[in-house]
C-alpha cells in the first residue's frame, strides 16, 4: 500500500494526515503553536514552530505504524495566505513572520493605491487590503530600514515549511496570486510593480505550481521526521485553494461555501479576462491554467457564536437550532446583518456594524437565531450575486463548515443560493486538498479532477423549494438595502463604541 501526506500550515496549528490510493484518511496528527500580539493589530509568528509543529506531526504518524517510511510517495501543503517571512542571502529568517490578520499596513494599502492607480486591478485583480502580503514588505521597508537592507528574497509559510524540507526556495502560484505583486491573468511576477516600490532583483522567488516537483526530503528532515530522504515534495496550495480542492471544486459550474468563524463563497473559472473591479478576490487556482473567484463574509459563524454566546449560553448548538425549522422563511419578518466586525464582500467596510431589523414584541429567540442564519446566508449571496454579473455560471454549492453540520441551514442556503447544495460525506477541508496535490504529483492521477472522481464522496443533495426561493429573492432584495441605509449611522456610533 502506498500513501501520500497532506499539511495544512493553519494560523493557530499545523494538521497532517495521512491518504492511501482509495482516498481513506488512516491516519491524522495536530500541533498547535502561539500567535505573538505585541500591539493591537499586530499578528506575528516565528516561523521556527511551524517546522517544529510539522516535525512534531510527521513523527505521530509515522510512529503510528499506518504506513512505513519508504511507502510515503509525496508530501504537499495547505498554507495560511499572505504571511511575510523575510530571508536573507543565507535564506536566514530576519524577523517574525506578519501574518495574514495583521492590521497595521492601512497607510501603506493607501500608498499602493496611489502609485500604481487603476493598473492595480488590471495586473492583480485585486484591492489593496491589510491581509496581502505586499503592504506588510513596504511597512518593514519603511520601520525597519536595517533589517530590510539584509533581504534578499520573501517566501509564504508554506512555501518556507517546504524550504526547510527541501533546501529550495520558491513559491506556489495560487499563494503567490494573494501578494499583490503577482500579474495574475498571466500568472507571473510583475515587474512594474516590483520596480514602482524598489524591490530588489530576485526578491520575489521562482514560482512552482501546486502538483509540481519541487525536490526531495533533505536527509536531516527526513532524520529528525522519520520520513524517507526519498520521499517528493509538491508545490502545494493556498489555503482556500486546498480547501476548493478538497472540497472537489475544480470544474466549472460549482462553487464551495465555507462557514466558519468567517465566511467564504469561492468559484472554478477558466477565463482570466475576468474582472470584478476588485469586489471580489480573483486568484490563480491549483488546477493549471484556472482561477477561482472568491467572495469574504467576516463574521459568519462568527455571529452565530456571538448570539448563542450572549442570548443562549447554557444551550448546545444543536440544541438551539432545534425550533428553527418550524419557522417559515424571514423569520416572521426579522432581518439580520452580520456586520459585527465589519465587512468585506462586496462592501470592503470595518465600520459597518450588525443589526437586526423589524424586531417585534412577537419574536422569540429562535426567530432571532433564524435570522442571524438567514444574515449569514445572504452576506454570502451577495458574493454568488457578483460571480452571476459577472458571466460565471454556478449550477451547484458544496457546503463545507459549520453551515453544513445543520440540515435546516443546508436547507436555507439552498432556498437564498437558489441552486442544489451538496454536503460532504467526510470534510477534510485544504489538508486533503493537499494530499491530492501530493497524489497527482506522484502519478496517481492525471489531473486533479480525476483525483476529486476518486477522493471526494458527496452525501446529500438540498434542492431549492421554488415558493422559498421566491420569498427569498424579495428578502434579499431588501436585505441589501440595509447597508446603505445603516452605513451613516454607523459613523455617527463610532465614537460611543468601546
Amino acid at each position: 500500500m502506498k500513501y501520500v501526506i497532506g499539511i495544512d500550515l493553519g494560523t493557530s496549528s499545523v494538521k497532517t494526515v495521512l491518504v492511501n490510493k482509495q482516498g481513506d484518511i488512516v491516519g491524522e496528527a495536530t500541533a498547535s503553536y502561539p500567535l505573538i500580539q505585541e500591539r493591537p493589530g499586530y499578528s506575528e509568528q516565528d516561523p521556527e514552530e511551524w517546522v517544529k509543529g510539522t516535525l512534531a506531526c510527521l513523527k505521530e504518524l509515522l510512529d503510528g505504524k499506518q504506513a512505513a517510511a519508504e511507502d510515503i510517495e509525496g508530501v504537499s501543503f495547505s498554507g495560511q495566505m499572505h504571511g511575510l517571512v523575510l530571508l536573507d542571502e543565507q535564506n536566514q529568517v530576519l524577523r517574525n513572520a506578519i501574518l495574514w490578520n495583521d492590521t497595521r499596513t492601512t497607510k501603506e494599502c493607501r500608498e499602493i493605491e496611489a502609485k500604481l492607480g487603476d493598473s492595480l486591478l488590471e495586473i492583480t485583480r485585486n484591492a489593496a487590503l491589510e491581509g496581502f502580503t505586499l503592504p506588510k514588505i513596504l511597512w518593514v521597508q519603511k520601520h525597519e530600514p536595517e533589517l530590510f537592507a539584509k533581504a534578499a528574497r520573501f517566501v509564504l509559510p508554506k512555501d518556507y515549511l517546504r524550504y526547510r524540507m527541501t533546501g529550495q526556495v520558491a513559491m506556489e502560484i495560487s499563494d503567490a496570486a494573494g501578494t499583490l505583486l503577482l500579474n495574475v491573468p498571466e500568472g507571473a511576477w510583475s515587474e512594474e510593480i516590483t520596480t514602482a516600490f524598489g524591490l530588489p532583483a530576485g526578491f520575489c522567488p521562482p514560482l512552482v505550481g501546486s502538483t509540481e516537483d519541487t525536490g526531495t526530503v533533505l536527509p536531516e528532515f527526513a532524520q529528525q521526521s522519520g520520513l524517507s530522504p526519498n520521499t517528493r515534495v509538491f508545490g502545494g496550495g493556498a489555503d482556500n485553494a486546498c480547501g476548493a480542492v478538497g472540497a472537489g471544486i475544480v470544474r466549472k459550474g460549482d462553487a464551495l461555501c465555507s462557514i466558519g468563524t468567517s465566511g467564504v463563497v469561492l468559484t472554478y473559472e477558466e477565463d482570466k479576462s475576468k474582472d470584478f473591479g476588485g469586489k471580489v478576490h480573483f486568484f490563480n487556482h491549483a488546477h493549471p491554467g484556472a482561477f477561482y473567484a472568491m467572495g469574504v463574509t467576516l463574521a459568519a459563524g462568527y455571529s452565530l457564536s456571538w448570539f448563542k454566546d450572549s442570548l443562549a449560553p447554557e444551550l448546545g448548538f444543536n440544541e438551539l437550532l432545534a425550533p428553527v425549522g418550524s419557522l417559515p422563511p424571514g423569520a416572521d419578518g426579522l432581518l439580520f446583518t452580520p456586520y459585527l466586525v465589519g465587512e468585506r464582500t462586496p462592501h470592503a467596510d470595518s465600520v459597518i456594524r450588525g443589526s437586526f431589523i423589524g424586531l417585534s414584541g412577537t419574536h422569540r429567540r429562535e426567530h432571532l437565531a433564524r435570522a442571524v442564519m438567514e444574515g449569514i446566508t445572504f452576506s454570502l449571496a451577495e458574493s454568488l450575486a457578483l460571480f452571476r454579473e459577472a458571466g460565471i455560471e454556478v449550477d451547484r454549492v458544496i457546503s463545507i463548515g459549520g453551515g453544513a453540520k445543520n440540515p435546516v441551514w443546508l436547507q436555507i442556503q439552498a432556498d437564498i443560493f437558489g441552486i442544489p447544495v451538496v454536503s460532504l460525506k467526510n470534510e477534510q477541508g485544504p489538508a486533503m486538498g493537499a494530499a491530492m496535490m501530493a497524489a497527482v504529483g506522484s502519478g496517481w492521477f492525471a489531473s486533479l479532477k480525476d483525483c476529486a472522481d476518486q477522493f471526494i464522496g458527496y452525501a446529500q443533495t438540498y434542492e431549492p423549494v421554488p415558493a422559498n426561493v421566491e420569498t427569498y429573492s424579495r428578502l434579499f432584495k431588501l436585505y441589501q438595502q440595509v447597508y446603505a441605509a445603516t452605513r451613516s449611522l454607523n459613523e455617527g456610533l463610532q465614537e460611543f463604541r468601546g
